[in-house]
């Protein structure tokens, strides 16, 4: 049997003799964080894979951002820690249903949230993620944007740019559609000093009552570097956890307890000593054309912004 520490040390032990970065989105336990060479949101892990020295990648988030970072570097092994752990937005369109949108749309630019598949992202124009959206969508050349998958996170870049034409599939997170305006209500009663730091997942009767809203980076860095000492956290609920133990001289309050990823919490730490042990994991391999098409996508969104 081995304690919490001490299976941390075995893991930090053989990712190094066996030359494996791991990677750990926001959303994962604190005691993944720890181990992680680098925490933080999907995209941003995938560009720190592409730069990293090791030759496997271990991805403890789910499915699309694994296969991002195998988009971003076909030489290296990338694994998804459990095979099990999807995102149930980025599967909620497929490649022939999305394909009849666009032909009944012929004049509308596809922009797809990078919480997409790779199939997907292969028939789209360009990928945003949450903190880059708005900068990208002011910067296509087009006044007509079809906006994929997320139609909360698609109606809060169209207040920011109201000049362009926007169209929504039905589509966004279970996890943040958990919240409502009720809960908003509630927490400021019991917290009448907080301040209320929401994902733009969020439903728009909850952005609307935020103070920041903004990435789970984002909302990370708000509360970091803010002189006010309590905030309401509008996102998934490890994000709390992991303020706590970065700011312990500043209160944070969930803004739903039920604000819960369960494929996220799909990965334990057992998941990741599998994984730097060769015994657990599964690699992500994507065919070539998809792999370059889906490049594509993302390369756009560099060129935008």
């Amino acid at each position: 049997m081995l304690s919490t520490r001490e299976m941390q040390d075995e893991i930090l032990r053989l990712k190094k003799e066996n030359d494996i970065c791991i990677l750990a989105h926001a959303y994962q336990s604190h005691d993944i964080l720890e181990i992680a060479d680098y925490t933080g949101d999907s995209y941003g892990l995938s560009l720190e894979a592409a730069k990293a020295t090791q030759k496997t990648v271990l991805m403890c988030g789910v499915r699309f951002m694994a296969e991002t970072v195998k988009i971003l570097s076909p030489d290296k092994k990338v694994l998804l820690s459990n095979s099990d752990a999807g995102c149930p937005m980025a599967e909620q369109l497929d490649v022939e249903l999305l394909s009849a949108l666009k032909a009944q749309n012929p004049d509308y630019t596809v922009v797809a949230y990078i919480n997409t598949t790779s199939e997907l992202k292969t028939i789209c124009d360009v990928c945003v993620t949450s903190s880059s959206a708005v900068k990208i969508v002011k910067n296509i050349d087009n006044d007509k944007i079809l906006f994929i998958p997320d139609c909360n996170l698609g109606a809060w870049v169209k207040e920011q740019v109201p000049e362009k034409e926007f169209k929504f599939v039905h589509g966004g997170c279970p996890t943040h559609l958990r919240m409502s305006v009720r809960d908003v209500k509630k927490a400021k009663a019991a917290h009448p000093n907080a301040k209320l730091l929401v994902h733009p997942e969020c439903l728009s009767e909850v952005t609307k009552e935020a103070d920041y809203i903004g990435s789970t980076t984002g909302i990370m860095d708000y509360a970091r570097k803010s002189s006010d000492t309590e905030f309401i956290i509008g996102t998934e609920n490890s994000i709390l956890q992991h303020l706590q133990f970065e700011c312990p001289d500043k209160k944070f309050y969930p803004l739903s307890k039920d604000c819960v990823c369960h494929n996220m919490k799909l990965t334990t730490l057992v998941d990741v000593y599998n994984c730097v042990k060769g015994t657990g994991g599964e690699e992500i391999i994507l065919d070539e054309d998809v792999r370059e098409k889906a490049l594509k996508c993302i390369n756009t969104m560099l060129t935008l912004g």
